[in-house]
């Protein structure tokens, strides 16, 4: 039976996370994830303390209860600071520069002043025990097709670390991913239905893939905030972690809607907590809903000032979205699978550069991504020593010379395939010359043996017989002077 979610009350809010693609927020450090051994070891255990209102937190009160150790694993790719031995440095500009973008293009409105603030995390996955983290953007809003959801805030944060074993009383963690810069946005509970929190999620993923933001499993985190109010009384929020994966989102929300209108219906009220999403869309108690006053400012840094012109820099760098740059695209004849390929390989920049040259997308699409990978793979090359011979000032010159119609685009592959065994591209192009006056002679007898054809008919059997070897401007020239 059909559930009647407005009659249900069901309101939702999502929170998402997304890496950016710079080095670390507070130090100098790359974000980079490592595969190898780790360098030290380092072994903590979690305290809790009064806050400022003199009681201590219940999250963090259930965390220490369960008296666990956390290991830390490091690189000489991390630094002090991950280990909470070394203040923090000034924040990435580069990464301030990106939220900022992701700010504009989600309509907020951005604080020229704000303050870095720690928050309080109790699992162990931040060595200081808190996250930093500054608001930049709040009050924006997106167009889904059920109309408008708020966004009620931008955040600038760090990543926390890694887990890589999970036991009842130890936690290892590697410090490779902690202080990756992120991005956290969250939108207003304005969301009303399973479908439409797909739509937003989808919609707000969207956005993010267009501008500077990491890739791949992991880069990208979703939660999801519900409550329902079918009658006089609300159920109590749930935080549901692991919202990523599409297939599953509108399951998902239909059953932690479910499952809070049961406790509603047997005269209960659910537990305000923290879920973890499971493959099969039903979910697992994490821990308790942390407390609300778990922020506090971080006193070894500034107060942050945005300037008006780092605004007006951010709006002037302003990315395209990419579901226009794929209508665009699509426009220009290249299918779904050349565009999806051109974004996976992440190769847009260098598409518009060759573009520029040669108004050609499919012709582009191949010679970047299509023909290196046929021609690795046939002449057991690696695909990674192809693509370093066929640099995009290669690929310039190759498409310079079609543009001057030194050479055909039937001639192209053959060419790539002589760079990638090693040869030099000037002298493939001085090599491949021809005795125009043979050709000349070949026109002749073919447009007298098949009268009646198109010059570009005529074009195409002359570079055919040629294997591509003579020049194409002069073909066309001699085809014109004997079909007149």
């Amino acid at each position: 039976m059909e559930i009647d979610y407005e009659k249900l009350g069901l309101k939702c809010g999502l929170e998402i996370h997304q890496q950016l693609d710079t080095s670390k927020l507070f130090c100098n450090c790359p974000s980079l994830l490592r595969q190898d051994e780790p360098g030290f070891v380092v072994k903590r255990k979690l305290h809790a303390v009064a806050g400022e209102s003199g009681a201590v937190d219940e999250a963090a009160a259930y965390e220490v209860s369960r008296e666990k150790e956390f290991v830390y694993e490091g690189y000489d790719t991390t630094c002090l600071l991950e280990l909470d031995e070394e203040p923090p440095h000034v924040i990435n500009k580069e990464a301030l520069e990106i939220a900022l973008q992701i700010a504009l293009l989600l309509n907020c409105k951005l604080f020229p002043i704000t303050q870095i603030m720690r928050k309080t995390v109790l699992d162990g996955s931040n060595t200081g025990g808190f996250q930093r983290t500054v608001l930049i953007a709040r009050d924006g809003w997106i167009s889904v097709g059920d109309g408008k959801v708020g966004i009620d805030t931008v955040c600038l944060e760090e990543d926390s670390a890694r887990i890589i074993d999970k036991k009842e009383r130890i936690s290892v963690y590697r410090l490779d991913r902690l202080g990756i810069p992120l991005v956290e946005i969250a939108t207003a509970p304005d969301i009303k239905t399973p479908e439409q929190a797909k739509e937003v999620a989808l919609h707000i993923g969207n956005i993010l893939r267009s501008c500077k933001v990491k890739r791949g499993i992991g880069t990208i985190r979703q939660d999801i905030n519900i409550s329902i109010k079918p009658g006089k009384e609300r159920s109590k929020r749930v935080e549901l972690k692991g919202f990523q994966d599409p297939k599953i989102m509108v399951k998902t929300v239909e059953n932690e809607a479910k499952r809070q209108k049961e406790f509603l219906e047997k005269g209960e009220m659910n537990k305000s907590e923290v879920r973890n999403v499971l493959p099969d869309a039903t979910s697992e108690f994490l821990r308790p809903m942390p407390g609300a006053a778990r922020m506090y400012p971080e006193t070894d840094l500034p107060i942050l000032r945005i300037s008006r012109d780092m605004i007006n820099e951010a709006k002037k760098n302003l990315p395209e979205l990419r579901t226009d740059i794929e209508k665009e695209l699509s426009g220009k004849g290249l299918n779904p699978d050349m565009i999806k390929l051109l974004f996976k390989q992440n190769k847009m920049e260098e598409f518009k550069e060759l573009l520029n040259i040669v108004n050609n997308p499919s012709l582009i699409v191949k010679i970047m991504l299509m023909y290196p990978k046929e021609i690795a793979s046939k002449n057991k090359i690696s695909l990674e020593e192809v693509e370093n011979r066929l640099t995009n000032d290669v690929l310039s010159e190759i498409l310079v010379n079609l543009k001057k119609a030194k050479i055909n685009e039937n001639e192209i592959k053959g060419i790539i395939e002589k760079i990638a065994e090693g040869k030099n591209i000037s002298e493939i192009l001085s090599a491949e010359k021809i005795d125009m006056n043979s050709v000349e002679d070949r026109i002749r007898k073919i447009i007298k043996e098949k009268p009646g054809l198109s010059e570009h008919a005529y074009m195409g059997i002359i570079m055919n017989e040629f294997k591509g070897k003579a020049n194409g401007k002069e073909v066309m020239e001699i085809i014109k002077r004997y079909i007149k």
